[in-house]
């Protein structure tokens, strides 16, 4: 595979599914303590990151979930935060500055704090009450988020008897480093054809639902707009019909990220109006991406892993293409703003 380093990422995801029984241990822990609600609040793609995991205690537990942007809370605070909530702040660097204000606004009110971080000597790791440290950089961050998101969710769920397969999950969850592999290895010529055939695009409309929305978001912007300055309009499947429809003609490249949640007809609604009005539409569909030993149940909760494993491959082709390094910035912490 292009530029890729095959035991670095397994080394990686294998790290972010062994964290789950420490971030249980936490979320029970708070749970014991008298922890009355969950806030979810990473900045930028950090925070995109956890759309999944909040959307599924939504759907599937009572306990309250708040998934908030950190500028947001820190500019007109929050009711609901208080010295009861359990608070998790992803970040890779560690760095970000409104995480870190964030961090400080949180523990001022009292509430446990959790870090999700790749770097244990950073400032939010070295100031959050609990830390979880998982190397990892820009093309592993994506799956090493969404599977500790996963695990916390899940622990979440199992602490309050809400379910009762916290373990057999983690099982087959134990399996996917090695499967993301091949999945990746598999998907090699297409990511190449694709990356060769939207090299010069200027422009895509993406797509998604459920848990596959998190990733059409994150892809388009933190992806294309920052890391290869592609202009972009990620837009929800459902609000795909409520604007973004009158932008489709021929010759405007629809992306649709299709997963196996119940969400899934609202992304096959949208590939099929389109299909009739573009000629340049994309479907990438989890059902195409073999994970042997991963039942039904879990692979509609690892739509956005999967979906993110893949498109890592067409980033890599298309930084090649374009004589655009994925790590060129502008004005991403280059300048102030």
């Amino acid at each position: 595979m292009l530029n890729f380093d095959e035991d670095r990422f397994v080394r990686i995801q294998s790290g972010a599914i062994a964290q789950a029984h420490g971030l249980r241990a936490v979320v029970a822990q708070a749970l014991e303590a008298g922890a009355t609600n969950l806030f979810l609040l990473g900045s930028g793609g950090a925070g995109i990151l956890m759309e999944p995991t909040a959307r599924l205690l939504r759907a599937r537990s009572t306990f309250p979930v708040f998934h908030e942007i950190p500028a947001e809370v820190l500019a007109q605070g929050h009711a609901h935060l208080g010295a009861a909530s359990l608070v998790v702040i992803p970040s890779l660097s560690g760095t970000t500055k409104e995480s870190l204000e964030v961090l400080d606004l949180c523990q001022a009110r009292g509430a446990t704090t959790v870090a999700l971080t790749a770097h244990g000597d950073s400032p939010l790791a070295q100031r959050a009450d609990h830390v979880f440290v998982n190397f990892a950089a820009d093309d592993t961050s994506c799956e090493s988020f969404y599977l500790q998101s996963l695990a916390l969710a899940l622990a979440v769920m199992q602490e309050r008897k809400e379910i009762d397969s916290f373990d057999s999950v983690l099982a087959e969850l134990a399996l996917l480093p090695t499967l993301l592999l091949e999945a990746k290895r598999a998907f090699e010529p297409r990511a190449k054809a694709w990356a060769e055939q939207i090299q010069d695009e200027p422009y895509h409309i993406f797509t998604g639902a459920g848990a596959t929305w998190a990733q059409a978001w994150y892809y388009a912007m933190c992806i294309l707009e920052e890391m290869q300055w592609i202009r972009t309009r990620p837009v929800h499947a459902n609000d795909f019909f409520h604007g973004t429809l009158e932008l489709v003609e021929p010759g405007v490249s629809v992306v649709v990220l299709t997963g196996e949640d119940s969400s899934r007809p609202l992304s096959q609604r949208v590939a099929a109006f389109a299909a009739e009005r573009t000629d340049k539409l994309t479907v990438f569909d989890t059902t195409e991406i073999a994970t042997p030993g991963i039942s039904p149940d879990v692979r509609a909760l690892i739509s956005p892993v999967l979906l993110a494993t893949v498109l890592e491959r067409v980033s890599a082709h298309l930084e090649v293409l374009r004589d655009h390094p994925l790590t060129t910035r502008r004005y991403y912490r280059r300048v102030r703003y």
